[in-house]
C-alpha cells in the first residue's frame, strides 16, 4: 500500500477529501500516512496529525526532520469525547489557516473505544461530510483492520467517500453518511439506580446546587464539580428556552464515571448543532458547544418525543485540554 505524490488520494480532486485508511500492523500504517503528509509539506498545506497514543511517536519518528513542520495531537486526549473532535480539532486548525487546504489525519475510533463511546464516534464520522463540505481540505481517517469490530469497519465504509487499503484506493459502494447519522439516533439505554429531579426556570439555581452535591459525593473533584455543574446549567437553561419550558435531569454512576441526562419535550433538527466554532453558530448551539469541551463524552437521543442528552465525566482523570 503506497500513496505517492500525484497518486490517487494525494492529489486533490475536489475541494474536500475524506478517505478511510485500513490498515493491519505498523508497515501499512506509514505507508498510508507518511507520503499523505509528505505530499502535503511538499504543496505548501498545513497539516496536523491528530491520533491516538503510540501512533504519534511511530509516525513522528517515520516523517524524521518533516514532523517539524506538523502540529501533533494525541487523539485519545484531545478527542476522548467525539463530539469535541469537529469544533475542537478539526475546525481549530483548518480555522487557523484559512485561504487554502490543510490536511489533517484524525483518527477517531481505535480498539479500546468503549461501546458507551462508539455510537458518538460513528456519528462524528458521518457528520465531517456535512461540517467541512465545499471547504479545501483531505482529512485522512485510519482504521485498524486487526483490532476493530467488523461493525466499525462497516460503519466506516458509510461514512467515507472513499476507501485505501492494501489493493488500492476506490469509491465506497456503501457511502451513506446520513444513514448512519440515524442509525446512531437511538433511545438510550435505561440506567440503574438513577435519581431524578423536575426542573423549570425557577429550579434552575435549585438543581446547579443538586448537581454540585451529588458529582462531589461520587467522587469528582472540585474542577470536575464544576464542570458538571456548568454543564447541566446548560442544558437545562436551554430546555427551559427552547424545550417546552421545563424538562427532567437525572444522575447515576456508571463504569467509573458520574452521567447527568437532561430531557425534554424539544426536538434538535440541525445535526451539527454543537460542532461549529462559536462564532458560527449565530441560530444557538453554543450551550451544547460548551457542554462537549467539558465532558468526557456527550450523547444525544433527539426525534419528534423529545431530546435527551448525557453527560459523561470520569471520576478518574488525568486532566483535559482547555476549551478552544
Amino acid at each position: 500500500m503506497s500513496l505517492r505524490p500525484g497518486a490517487p488520494g494525494v492529489t486533490p480532486r475536489g475541494p474536500f477529501l475524506h478517505p478511510a485508511l485500513f490498515y493491519r500492523d505498523d508497515e501499512e500504517y506509514l505507508a498510508g500516512t507518511v507520503p499523505f503528509v509528505r505530499a502535503g509539506r511538499a504543496a505548501g498545506e498545513p497539516v496536523a496529525v491528530a491520533v491516538p497514543g503510540r501512533r504519534l511517536g511511530l509516525l513522528r519518528d517515520a516523517l524524521g526532520a518533516t514532523a517539524r513542520e506538523v502540529t501533533w495531537l494525541d487523539m485519545a486526549e484531545a478527542g476522548r469525547n467525539p463530539g469535541r473532535i469537529i469544533p475542537g480539532v478539526l475546525r481549530d486548525f483548518a480555522d487557523r489557516h484559512p485561504g487554502g487546504r490543510v490536511r489533517i489525519i484524525g483518527e477517531p475510533i481505535w480498539p479500546g473505544r468503549t461501546a458507551a463511546e462508539y455510537p458518538a464516534c460513528a456519528q462524528h464520522e458521518a457528520l465531517i461530510n456535512l461540517a467541512f463540505a465545499g471547504r479545501g481540505a483531505s482529512i485522512l481517517c485510519p482504521y485498524d483492520e486487526s483490532g476493530l469490530d467488523p461493525v466499525a469497519l462497516a460503519d466506516a465504509r458509510a461514512t467515507h467517500p472513499v476507501v485505501i487499503d492494501r489493493r488500492g484506493e476506490r469509491a465506497s459502494a456503501d457511502y451513506a453518511p446520513h444513514r448512519v447519522i440515524r442509525a446512531y439516533n437511538r433511545p438510550l439505554p435505561e440506567p440503574r439506580g438513577a435519581v431524578a429531579m423536575r426542573f423549570d426556570l425557577d429550579a434552575l439555581p435549585r438543581l446547579r446546587e443538586f448537581a454540585c452535591r451529588w458529582t462531589a459525593a461520587h467522587g469528582l473533584g472540585a474542577d470536575a464539580v464544576g464542570d458538571m455543574e456548568l454543564a447541566v446549567s446548560e442544558l437545562a437553561a436551554n430546555s427551559c428556552l427552547h424545550g417546552g419550558g421545563a424538562g427532567t435531569a437525572r444522575f447515576w454512576a456508571e463504569d467509573g464515571q458520574v452521567v447527568c441526562e437532561v430531557a425534554d419535550a424539544g426536538t434538535i433538527t440541525d445535526p451539527l448543532a454543537g460542532r461549529r466554532p462559536a462564532d458560527m453558530s449565530p441560530h444557538g448551539g453554543r450551550g451544547i458547544l460548551l457542554v462537549h469541551h467539558l465532558a468526557d463524552l456527550v450523547r444525544v437521543h433527539t426525534g419528534p418525543g423529545g431530546t435527551a442528552t448525557r453527560v459523561y465525566l470520569r471520576t478518574r482523570t488525568t486532566g483535559r485540554p482547555a476549551p478552544r
